[in-house]
């Protein structure tokens, strides 16, 4: 049984920093592009930031650019996502997702999905 698991979400002031954690087990990461997603409340479910299997490709949203790193740890079976200067407007609930084909930032071309974990930035 595949699952992920995501932690680290809380509330914060703006201009503050958090880092999520997605653990995996069920699955061995290493073939499998990941990346992070966020929604709102009363919005679509929106591409964050992804990273290829290898590690050698990352793509960002333009909105978090400069902000945010994404990285993997495929020994420990885990992603990360460091998340700084946050911003009032970067509340949502965060999911990991793993997929099995290239790195995209489209929701379909994900298998695997966590529950997710609430972030909430205060202004």
């Amino acid at each position: 049984q595949v699952q992920l698991v995501e932690s680290g979400g809380g509330l914060v002031q703006a201009g503050g920093s958090l880092t999520l954690s997605c653990a995996a087990s069920g699955v061995t990461f290493s073939g499998y592009a990941t990346g992070w997603f966020r929604q709102a409340p009363g919005k679509e479910r929106d591409f964050v930031a992804g990273i290829s299997w290898t590690g050698t490709r990352i793509d960002y949203a333009d909105s978090v650019k400069g902000r945010f790193t994404i990285s993997r740890d495929n020994a420990k079976n885990t992603m990360y996502l460091q998340m700084n200067s946050l911003k009032p407007e970067d509340t949502a609930v965060y999911f990991c997702a793993a997929g099995g084909g290239p790195l995209t930032g489209r929701t379909d071309s994900y298998n695997y999905w966590g529950q997710g974990t609430q972030v909430t930035v205060s202004s």
